[in-house]
């Protein structure tokens, strides 16, 4: 290249939402790079989203961009491009003569301007069109997301070349020969040579490559450069990159062309489940991008801000990123690049691949995608960091047609792997014969691997329904113990069935794919998580872009109507911490999988739309929400994983607690023997205490340590203890919050007044100054709420819509308990201020009442945080004075609460509480107030 000519700045404007024409006088300006929202150019947006932001100023239709430039003596007549970094759909003009038009949603949009730039003044427009897309664009355009902008982003410039130059300069890296192929074409007519050298950039220890030159004999130029024995690799430990200098030089030695490009030399493969890293396995820990950015409503295109985002992800033990129907900027890349991070972008797709013949089939539809693949491998695969590709999200339709798209792509560019799409086919998924790896969320109706699911989805996960213990694992999902092939998963072939398709439901044909199967390649969990968390209303002032958080503001004015804004605060930290201890249940479940080969969260941050997802421990900034620290975070998300696996968290005194402790570890650089210390603490009073040794080999990733057989003090009150691990001289721990119960704990209800019903029998107790408990059968009790430990998954409006759509039951929609623990019910039963797992089988056998309309004087000593939908006001444990008597009130299954050391304790708790002075309930409430609320 000769040099460029940088159009950055002021551009006038014409907005042309009626798509006009050329013919609009332009009657504004605008800054470029940027988009008509970022500017606040058009009509304000007077409506309000309540399932994403607000863009203030959306705008979709014609816009018109131009500019006058001055082309100096010495470049007019040179080749010369237009170059447009990201954008929507183009047409540009130079003068009145059209040049042509773009529609990648993907990559940079060029335009050759050869013979057509005359020295002196010139103008150039740019239409940019957002509407009427090729196909719907996934997260590229969703207003859930980046929104469907318009504008021109990144870089906006002139290529000026002499009258010869490279095109197309791609870099194929060859571990073994520790070379780097490099493949271009010539444009113009040259005698001449190439000239080729590197270095590294980014290591402590610079490594120089020798120049070599290379005549030039075809414009189809394929050279393999040789980097030495020595050569620096590229990984997400060790992310070191060369900066290649190619010139092209004519026959007097004069250099009429230079290039200069970074790359990584690596090899990402597969052996058998697992994924390599230059021979090394590694283990995918990975994280969902939609491409939110509230500040802008675009996707960066600067590299110091990709290395912030990145970075932060990083800090979280974060080594991979899945692109949702979306590719980022060419500066993700090259943050990922310098950083370590492993990028999968994904065609903008979420739909159904049909045949020819099939009904809706839209050929041009599927060739502009297939299209978009090959643009994404050309512009951005050069990029060490770009290790995998994806077809889309949860497609359905031809497997053959999908997997011929598959082969396709991996004949062109072996660099990377290649998958059919994340979680296709869902119910009936099946491994193609061209997939490199698999991604999803079942192997058939039952054969489950990651912790949560809609209810529209059911069966839910494990960390919804099961007893919290650390023993779960995916390996018996992923590879049945008892599985014998000719065994198809029964009523599922051939049918039609209900599906989630994208946010609404879709009826689809199974299929002859439905027999159940064992994955013979690596296998990621998809989208694990989605664990909610209540609004943050602080956040609320942050939204100072285009983009505004009507929805939060709406919300917030549905709280303070149903009189419980005073609590806005209290249930983002109880649903937060519960939303965190659901995340590590997920997590560490998919680090004991040792069959699994990685996991993509949804998410670590919040995603704004599709109703509001705030499933995030950061917020849609990526700033922490103040829920738990990196470092906290990386005990059960980092490289290497240090766990026990036991049964359950609740003990009573005496009782055997078992534990086995292992280390999941991806890491090169742990000592060969490592020494893990473990104790088991009371506060600050160790109870018992140990240490093990264990050796470890460069092929293990999963080390068995040792097994820990502890016989539980005796207390004689509740007791919190903490199980602490950690391997000496690293920075590898663990800890584990466990309860211990006194071995003989009296709870004998047949002390207080206990009644299912406020019978007349009840109230007459209560007139006579009395002390009753009312326990309303769950069973049977109407105006109220299921009892569900997890917080709630992705979105409660969302997910209500989808399985009404469906006739699927709704979900409970709950997040977990506001406790207010310094309450004296508690004295022998402390908590905290939220969930905590002596809560499971308490909760899980309860209803919470609908307290709406009581006063906000009436506040619930335990209040189940409902969504931001209902807002339901929800009593779990309440108290009130009825005439002369005291009334507690809980809906609680006390059978079952009686067969748990937990329960027994609580129920004892609260008994001696209604027997002691301190029962003195503040709020008065009226029998037929009572008699409404408990139906």
């Amino acid at each position: 290249m000769l040099t460029k000519m940088n159009l950055e700045g002021e551009w006038k404007l014409q907005l042309d939402e009626g798509k006009s024409g050329l013919s609009l006088p332009f009657t504004d300006s605008i800054t470029l790079p940027g988009t008509t929202s970022y500017a606040r150019k058009g009509p304000r947006n007077e409506a309000k989203l309540v399932g994403a932001l607000t863009d203030e100023y959306s705008f979709e239709g014609y816009a018109w961009y131009s500019k006058e430039i001055d082309i100096p003596d010495a470049l007019a007549g040179k080749a010369c491009f237009l170059y447009l970094e990201r954008t929507r759909m183009t047409t540009v003009w130079v003068g009145g003569r059209e040049v042509g038009s773009r529609d990648s949603l993907n990559t940079p949009h060029l335009y050759e301007l050869t013979g057509l730039l005359q020295s002196g003044p010139q103008t150039i427009t740019v239409r940019v069109d957002n509407t009427d897309y090729p196909t719907k664009g996934g997260h590229m355009t969703s207003p859930d997301t980046q929104t469907n902008w318009n504008g021109i982003t990144g870089s906006i410039e002139l290529q000026f070349y002499s009258e010869a130059y490279l095109t197309d300069i791609q870099l194929y890296p060859n571990l073994s020969a520790r070379s780097v192929k490099i493949e271009a074409n010539l444009q113009g007519e040259l005698k001449g040579s190439i000239a080729i050298s590197a270095a590294s950039w980014n290591a402590e220890t610079v490594h120089t490559v020798a120049e070599e030159e290379y005549s030039l004999t075809s414009r189809d130029i394929s050279i393999e450069y040789s980097l030495g024995h020595d050569a620096l690799l590229w990984s997400e430990a060790n992310p070191h990159l060369y900066m290649v200098s190619i010139c092209v030089k004519d026959e007097t030695g004069e250099i009429v062309d230079q290039h200069e490009l970074s790359f990584g030399l690596r090899e990402f493969k597969t052996d058998r489940d697992k994924f390599t890293i230059n021979g090394d396995r590694t283990y995918l820990r990975g994280k969902h991008d939609g491409l939110i950015f509230p500040l802008t409503g675009y996707a960066p295109t600067d590299v110091e801000e990709w290395l912030r985002i990145l970075g932060i992800s990083k800090s979280y033990g974060i080594n991979h990123y899945r692109f949702h129907t979306c590719c980022p900027p060419e500066a993700a890349f090259t943050a990922a690049d310098m950083l370590g991070i492993y990028m999968e972008p994904e065609l903008p797709f979420w739909g159904t691949i049909t045949e020819a013949a099939d009904e809706r089939h839209n050929q041009a539809e599927q060739d502009y995608l297939i299209s978009e693949g090959y643009a994404i491998l050309k512009a951005f695969g050069n990029h060490p960091s770009f290790v995998m590709m994806s077809l889309g999200n949860e497609l359905w339709g031809s497997r053959a047609k999908i997997d011929s798209i598959l082969k396709a792509y991996k004949a062109f560019d072996s660099r990377h792997l290649y998958t059919q799409g994340s979680n296709n086919h869902q119910f009936s998924p099946a491994v193609l014969e061209h997939d490199d790896f698999f991604c999803g969320v079942r192997f058939s109706k039952d054969r489950l691997f990651r912790g949560s699911y809609a209810m529209c989805d059911a069966p839910l996960g494990h960390v919804q329904t099961d007893l919290p213990g650390t023993l779960k694992d995916y390996d018996d999902q992923i590879v049945p113990p008892d599985f014998h092939r000719n065994e198809g998963t029964s009523g599922e072939a051939g049918g039609v069935i209900q599906i989630q398709y994208g946010t609404e439901a879709k009826a689809v044909q199974l299929g002859d794919a439905s027999e159940e199967w064992i994955p013979h390649i690596p296998v990621v969990s998809h989208e694990i998580g989605q664990y909610a968390t209540y609004p943050n209303y602080s956040e609320i002032e942050k939204y100072a872009g285009p983009l505004k958080a009507e929805n939060f503001i709406i919300f917030q004015e549905r709280l303070k109507e149903k009189g419980l804004d005073h609590l806005a605060a209290k249930y983002f930290e109880s649903s937060g911490q519960l939303a965190v201890a659901c995340y590590k249940e997920e997590l560490e479940a998919a680090f004991r999988s040792r069959k699994l080969a990685g996991f993509q969260l949804l998410d670590l941050q919040d995603f704004s739309g599709q109703g509001t997802a705030l499933v995030g421990i950061l917020d849609a900034f990526m700033d922490s929400k103040g829920l738990i620290t990196p470092e906290e975070w990386r005990t059960f998300c980092s490289d290497a994983v240090l766990m026990a696996r036991f049964p359950k968290y609740n003990y009573t005194s005496h009782e055997r607690f078992e534990a086995h402790v292992e280390l999941c570890s991806y890491r090169n650089q742990l000592p060969g023997l490592i020494k893990l210390e473990w104790e088991l603490a009371d506060g600050h009073v160790t109870l018992v205490a140990g240490t093990a040794e264990v050796a470890l080999t460069e092929e293990q990733n999963y080390t068995d340590i040792c097994d820990l057989v502890i016989d539980m003090p005796a207390v004689d009150a509740m007791t919190k203890a903490v199980l602490s691990l950690r391997i000496l001289e690293t920075d590898i721990r663990k800890s584990y919050d466990l309860w211990i119960y006194p071995q003989h704990v009296e709870a004998n209800l047949s002390k207080v007044h206990r009644f299912e019903s406020l019978s007349a029998e009840a109230i007459a107790l209560l007139e006579q100054g009395e002390k009753v408990w009312l326990m309303p059968n769950p069973e049977c009790i109407n105006h109220a709420i299921e009892g569900f430990y997890s917080t709630d998954f992705w979105c409660y409006p969302m997910f209500r819509s989808i399985s009404e759509s469906m006739n699927r039951p709704v979900p409970v929609g709950t997040m977990g308990l506001l406790i207010d623990n310094s309450h004296p019910v508690f004295r022998d039963f402390p908590c905290e201020p939220h969930s905590t797992y002596p809560w499971w089988s308490i909760v899980s056998h309860s209803k919470s009442i609908i307290m709406d309309g009581t006063s906000r004087e009436w506040s619930p000593i335990v209040q189940t945080i409902d969504n931001f939908e209902r807002n339901h006001k929800l009593g779990f444990l309440f108290e009130c004075r009825v005439g002369k008597g005291k009334l507690l009130i809980c809906s609680l299954d006390a059978d079952k609460a009686l067969e748990t050391p937990e329960g027994k304790q609580f129920l004892s708790s609260v008994i001696k509480y209604m027997e002691s002075d301190q029962f003195k309930p503040q709020y008065e409430a009226s029998v037929s107030e009572l008699l409404e609320l408990i139906q």
